[in-house]
């Protein structure tokens, strides 16, 4: 290394031939790197979904459900997986472990599934798929004045269909309207004046639509192909087909038994634009798609499309490329004030010269990291440019010592080569093991499970290339610079204000530190105590909830989410009516709050109101003004809708959801039973629980009532006969639910088409005492004469979580800035013992934001204990000492008291995200350490006494100190004082940084001497002790005993 070093500062053209292939390849990698919302991470879920029509949740979980999962268990590489059965359909989502080839386990489940002997025989083929990471990219809605739903769905399709012929545009999803099929309703009484049953009506409809190829015929002049070409399309097309001949001969067609329709299907899905009917379009970027590019073009297209039509209009209603752009525009702003405010510092307290070498390293460092960002998928977002203000201000300090070393030496009249060259070498290994502990300690971030230590670790992979790059240029190029230029001449003026920073840094220095240390060296005890007795009043303030903990921060939303479910089974038009109730009252709330905003701007940008999937549900999604220009959070306006609203009546749940949060809601509570009536009390129990906590909101659980059933049983005549259950509610489901004759493809639709009866018929009980039900001797009797019924409740889903019955109970913050550790806490002591004696077969689990924070403590606690090593044995490599290092690492829990209380100041509680700060800070800590270590290692190979070569070091390192700490403080100071919404969720991870090394500046200089005065006292009373001769204190220290080694 000494000969790399050496070379580039007497060759400096070197240097500047790197500098330039730096600038042009930075410059190309900047332009190719892609914008998305936050990081690109590969999913590493798997879905099954499973299509049985006319189930009901029973029949999936007992027929389907339960054997899929008794053959995913044992499969290698699966966390863990849930599933949900509901009528027609059930789902299972599969959760890979983190390291595991998901491709490889997919092949695996399919495996598994395809090994199961039978389904039911009506069952589809179960879909298996890997799901694909998407992000919202914008979304846009069609309207019109007086504009059929059908027609709106046709120029939706063409719009979307103008959108995907843009290169980098394929994900879009058009939503706003049911399926399309055709319904032939057949009539009860024609049908038995016809003698048809529906499965004859099926089987003529089967054997007649078709579109078959019977082979071809050959003659000695060409070839004709056989076909039928029967297929039709549309229901007015189905009228003539034939279903039988009566006895004189007259054919039967299907229009004289049903009336056939085409017609949106039952189950209603529509929504609304600010009150108008619409369509909705929702465009995705992929990781292989650029967000801001895919919304650009989609800006341009809504421009040019309502330019060309008058009773048309497209709406931008979500554009999430503009809160990326703003976040990413804050972001630089907040980097941009770190680096003047670094560079101010530098110009006071380094020589002018100087400081513009040392900052010169900032834009090196970066290009080089844009150069090698791209292969490792890096893009510009949140997250990246985060790491990027986090690297700004501990970038300068291996320049500054550095610099500062090579000046010292100058001083003493060396030339400026040489000077360059001792500087250089004399700190290299202080500044080396530095960054490489700096670099091990974010390192850690890529083996955090969870989806913030995916998230995060693109924050490392920028910090350790960034830092690895200033390392180069710090020891190779950085000194040919100073070397080379007029920075070690007198030419080099000294200005007024670097003179006045001399003298207040002098001032610091003699007048108050260098006091402040020999008082301490002389009172350790004192020292001792002050330290202590601040750790332990910040480990009792955490423990007392003056220092609040929270799971994870929220992200600040310009959405609001309000979500309605009515019992089952309720009239559309009744969620309808509710859900239009609410749309009215948000937008007297947007009214008032207006008026109180920031130049009097709409607080509500658009409302969708979406009423469906199903009957029973429907909701509001509220677009706000841009988080940058509201001043009103999302969690405040959600609170004055909800009072404005007050109680709904009726509903079974209604959701203000008013921010996004990490792995899911603060509070989410998993009970587990396959004891169905006691894991139905325990719910009652936990829910009724937390609604008496007055800081949670939107307390829901998975576990809906379900509709009301006809429990149909059999009478003994019925069984004599010959019915039976099976045969009886076969017929009954093809009255009543349909029985679908045939699917067919219709341009991109798929088009079912069910016999079943009329609406009025199905809308009647009475209808379903008079169905004529056949029996197997072909009698036609009414249902009445052969059935009882009685009306209870049934299962509207059934949730399993790895094999066992689940209930899920979840809940939200009204306050974002309230622990939610607390609350789960409470939980926890409060009422799972409760729940233990009550119902001893329930066992709960804690899911949501607790799962996701346990996950990534408990990798972080599996992590740490290597990074801490790997910490050790590079300072105890450096310095060939085991002292040192330890005395080292026992500074890094008292760098925590800054941490605690800089969240107090700024009354952010303590995070996950906070506790990546802290991890970061662990490499950070140590390196102003590792400097006044090497200094006082080298004042006791100069034949310094111990006191002395420990006051000179303190002294000595003094000044680079104090300006790397301030000059990494300052990078992350503008951050720290961000107000705007759109920081929040960064700025606790901000504050463990910069108040922690605040916090170890104090430490390494006073502490730090204290530590090794004490160190060094032990090591003399053990050697004492064991001798039984005193030795002297510089004698028993690594730096001194290697004085005397002779090598052979």
């Amino acid at each position: 290394m000494q000969k790399v070093i050496k070379y580039f500062i007497n060759f400096p053209i070197a240097g500047w031939l790197i500098v330039f292939a730096f600038v042009i390849l930075g410059i190309a990698g900047i332009n190719n790197l892609k914008s998305s919302f936050f990081p690109l991470v590969e999913s590493r879920n798997i879905s099954i979904d499973v299509y049985y029509p006319g189930a009901s949740p029973q029949e999936m979980e007992e027929g389907i459900v339960l054997k899929i999962e008794d053959n995913l268990k044992g499969i290698v590489g699966i966390d863990r997986f849930t599933s949900t059965s509901t009528e027609n359909h059930a789902s299972i989502l599969i959760e890979v472990l983190k390291g595991y080839n998901i491709d490889a386990t997919l092949s695996d489940v399919k495996n598994a599934v395809n090994k199961i002997p039978s389904f039911p025989s009506s069952m589809e083929p179960p879909i298996i798929a890997k799901q694909i990471f998407r992000s919202d990219a914008i979304s846009i809605v069609l309207s019109g004045k007086n504009i059929p739903l059908m027609t709106l769905k046709s120029l939706g399709r063409q719009v979307e269909n103008d959108l995907r012929d843009f290169e980098g545009i394929s994900q879009i999803t058009v939503t706003g309207y049911p399926a399309e099929e055709i319904e032939i309703a057949l009539n009860e009484d024609k049908m038995r004046a016809y003698e048809l049953t529906f499965p004859e009506v099926a089987a003529a409809i089967t054997s007649t639509n078709i579109l078959v190829t019977g082979g071809s015929i050959k003659t000695s002049q060409e070839e004709y192909l056989i076909r039928v070409s029967n297929r039709r399309y549309y229901g007015t097309e189905f009228d003539q087909i034939i279903l039988k001949s009566n006895e004189n001969g007259k054919l039967v067609r299907l229009q004289d038994v049903a009336i056939i329709s085409d017609k949106w299907s039952e189950s209603p899905d529509r929504s609304y634009f600010n009150g108008k009917p619409s369509v909705q379009l929702n465009v995705q970027a992929t990781i292989s798609e650029d967000l801001v590019d895919v919304a650009e073009k989609v800006r341009g297209y809504v421009t040019q499309f309502n330019a060309l039509n008058d009773n048309l209009q497209l709406d931008i209603i979500s554009d999430r490329s503009i809160v990326v752009v703003q976040r990413i525009n804050l972001l630089l702003k907040n980097a941009l004030q770190g680096i003047t405010l670094v560079l101010i510092f530098l110009a006071l307290f380094l020589k002018p010269r100087l400081a513009f070498w040392v900052a010169f390293g900032l834009p090196f460092s970066f290009l080089g990291m844009f150069i090698f960002a791209g292969f490792f998928n890096v893009t510009i977002n949140v997250v990246s440019l985060f790491g990027m203000i986090i690297v700004i201000g501990i970038l300068v300090d291996d320049g500054i010592v550095i610099s500062e070393n090579i000046y010292h030496h100058y001083e003493k009249g060396k030339s400026r080569i040489q000077a360059a060259i001792d500087g250089t070498l004399e700190v290299l290994p202080a500044i080396t093991s530095a960054i490489l502990t700096t670099l091990v300690a974010f390192s850690s971030f890529f083996f955090l499970e969870g989806r913030i230590g995916e998230y995060f670790g693109e924050t490392a992979t920028i910090v350790i290339l960034t830092l690895g790059l200033s390392l180069i240029e710090a020891l190779i190029i950085l000194p040919s610079h100073i070397s080379h230029s007029k920075s070690l001449t007198k030419a080099q003026k000294t200005y007024w204000f670097n003179a006045y920073s001399d003298k207040m840094m002098s001032w610091m220095r003699d007048k108050l530190y260098a006091p402040t240390l020999e008082y301490f060296l002389q009172n350790k005890v004192l020292g001792f105590g002050i330290t202590f007795a601040l750790l332990i009043l910040t480990i009792g303030s955490m423990g007392g909830g003056i220092i609040k903990f929270s799971f994870f921060p929220q992200i600040a939303s310009d959405r609001l989410a309000i979500n309605l479910k009515m019992p089952q089974g309720t009239n559309e038009s009744v969620a309808d009516s509710i859900i239009s109730h609410i749309e009215e009252q948000a937008w007297l709330v947007n009214d008032s709050l207006s008026k109180m905003q920031t130049g009097k701007l709409s607080v509500i940008q658009n409302i969708i109101r979406r009423v469906g999937p199903g009957t029973s549900t429907a909701s509001l999604t509220i677009n706000l003004l841009a988080g940058e220009a509201r001043d009103a959070p999302a969690y405040t306006i959600s609170a004055a809708i909800d009072k404005k609203v007050g109680k709904v009546d009726g509903a079974e749940t209604l959701i203000y959801g008013s921010g996004n949060y990490f792995g899911g809601k603060p509070v989410s509570v998993s009970l587990l039973s396959n004891n169905i009536d006691e894991l139905k009390q325990a719910k009652l129990l936990v829910k009724d629980y937390l609604k008496e906590n007055i800081l949670l909101k939107d307390i829901e659980d998975n576990d809906p009532a379900g509709i009301k059933e006809l429990k149909l049983e059999l009478k003994e005549n019925g069984y004599a006969m010959g019915f039976r259950l099976n045969t009886l509610i076969n017929q009954v489901r093809s009255g009543f639910f349909g029985y679908q004759a045939q699917r067919f493809q219709r341009r991109r639709d798929e088009i079912k088409v069910w016999i079943r009866y009329d609406k009025e018929t199905r809308s009647s009980i009475t209808s379903l005492e008079e169905m004529r039900v056949v029996s197997p001797q072909g009698v036609r009797v009414p249902l009445r004469e052969i059935a009882n019924y009685e009306i209870q409740r049934g299962e509207i889903s059934i949730n399993h979580l790895d094999g066992n019955r689940e209930i899920r109970l979840d809940a939200d913050l009204k306050n974002p800035k309230t622990s939610a550790t607390e609350i789960v806490q409470e939980i926890k002591t409060e009422i799972l013992p409760i729940l233990k004696r009550q119902y001893p077969s329930v066992t709960a689990s804690f899911d949501g934001q607790s799962r996701e924070a346990n996950k990534t403590t408990t990798s972080a606690a599996a992590t740490m204990p290597i990074v801490l090593f790997m910490i050790f044995a590079i300072i105890a490599f450096t310095y060939r000492s085991v002292s040192q290092p330890l005395i080292l690492l026992v500074m890094i829990p008292f760098s925590l008291i800054g941490v605690a209380w800089g969240h107090w100041i700024h009354g952010y509680p303590i995070n996950i995200s906070s506790f990546l700060g802290i991890i970061a800070l662990i490499g950070i800590v140590v390196n102003d350490g590792l400097v006044l270590i090497g200094k006082f290692n080298t004042n006791l190979r100069a034949g310094m006494k111990f006191n002395e070569s420990l006051m000179a070091a303190g002294k000595s390192r003094f000044r680079p100190i104090f300006l790397t700490s301030v000059t990494t403080i300052a990078g992350l100071g503008p951050l720290i004082f961000e107000k705007s919404l759109q920081a929040q969720f960064l700025i606790p991870m901000a504050v463990s940084i910069a108040y922690g090394i605040l916090a170890a500046t104090v430490l390494t200089l006073v502490f730090l001497p204290m530590m090794l005065t004490l160190g060094n006292s032990m090591k003399v009373w053990a050697l004492w002790f064991w001798t039984g001769t005193k030795p002297t204190k510089e004698s028993v220290e690594r730096a001194v005993k290697e004085l005397n080694i002779s090598y052979e």
